[in-house]
């Protein structure tokens, strides 16, 4: 079986979505979003019928929102998400969002073809808080590697 690599990550804005303050942020999405969809690697993003998911709720803070993605390997989703495309946007996060105390991003595998929901996301995102980096949820640091199908000897 094929896996793919999933990533969650959430911010805090420090303003509601429609808040100037945050216009600088949301400003960019079509843009990054694009260069996502554009990059090598990409699978999948999470996304309502408005094109971008701010309005999908994470949980019942509603300054909370939420971004993930499937990509074909680590490599690919680093190479985006550090690469010099999507950088920027990385380095002014401070701008629009909130320190969070806990990590606020993950990393897991799923089989090639899953699509994560946000329960999904928020789970392994949790355990991750929890416990660090597992084989269940892990990040760029410490990473782990993709299941091994399991070859079937019959007896």
């Amino acid at each position: 079986m094929l896996y793919h690599l999933a990533q969650i990550n959430i911010g805090r804005l420090i303003a509601p979505i429609d808040d100037p303050k945050i216009a600088g942020f949301v400003n960019q999405l079509d843009t990054v979003n694009a260069l996502a969809e554009s990059a090598p690697g990409f699978v999948w993003r999470l996304q309502s019928d408005s094109g971008n998911a701010t309005d999908i709720a994470y949980g019942d803070d509603p300054f909370i929102i939420v971004n993930m993605s499937v990509w074909e390997s680590v490599e690919a989703l680093q190479e985006f998400a550090y690469g010099p495309r999507h950088i920027g946007v990385f380095r002014d996060r401070a701008r629009w969002f909130e320190k969070m105390s806990k990590p606020n991003y993950c990393l897991w595998w799923v089989p090639a073809g899953h699509l994560p929901t946000v329960a999904e996301g928020r789970d392994r995102l949790t355990h991750y808080q929890d416990h660090g980096a597992t084989p269940y949820a892990f990040w760029f640091s410490q990473r782990f590697p993709a299941p091994v199908a399991q070859a079937f000897v019959p007896v």
